[in-house]
């Protein structure tokens, strides 16, 4: 599995959008200073995907992250392939007994397949739009997460790498 976070929150950029000529889509921005953190965990060979909505991203966060992870696959061994966050390898961290962390190369999120999903995400759940409330960012993500994770053929065609199907 590949493993990532990302912030949400009601402060956003607007996002290029389409609209039919002559009209000029009217994208409005907004600037509240609130987040959420999701965690996810994709596994690009079956299109399976975890995550979970938390309130802040630490090593705390990452612990309960890994074990619900673990609890859903409690049969199976997990390697899971994350960056080098400072809560990913804080000494507090707690890993179950049937994960095994490796780490990515620092700066290159290109290689994550996680950030495709985050990307998907942003654009068809989240784009241009104004949350009244942090409690409707939450509800938008998890909409659209759900909808992705029903799905795993699509999200195993969106994450799949060569180099991760076929390794030297």
């Amino acid at each position: 599995m590949f493993q990532d976070e990302a912030r949400f929150g009601r402060i956003h950029d607007p996002k290029a959008c389409w609209a039919p000529l002559p009209m000029r889509p009217c994208a409005t921005r907004q600037t509240v200073r609130e987040y959420v953190y999701v965690f996810g965990a994709v596994s690009p060979c079956d299109g399976r995907h975890d995550s979970l909505v938390l309130p802040w991203a630490n090593t705390e966060a990452m612990s309960l992250f890994l074990e619900e992870v673990s609890r859903r696959y409690p049969d199976e061994y997990i390697l899971i392939f994350m960056d080098q966050a400072g809560w990913h390898k804080g000494k507090s961290l707690r890993v179950p007994v049937n994960i095994e962390l490796a780490f990515l190369p620092p700066y290159s999120p290109e290689v994550n397949p996680q950030e495709q999903i985050w990307d998907e995400l942003r654009e068809k759940y989240c784009g241009n739009t104004l949350f009244k409330s942090l409690d409707a960012v939450v509800d938008a993500v998890v909409q659209g997460l759900q909808h992705m994770e029903s799905s795993p053929v699509a999200l195993a065609r969106l994450t799949q790498r060569s180099w991760i199907l076929n390794p030297v």
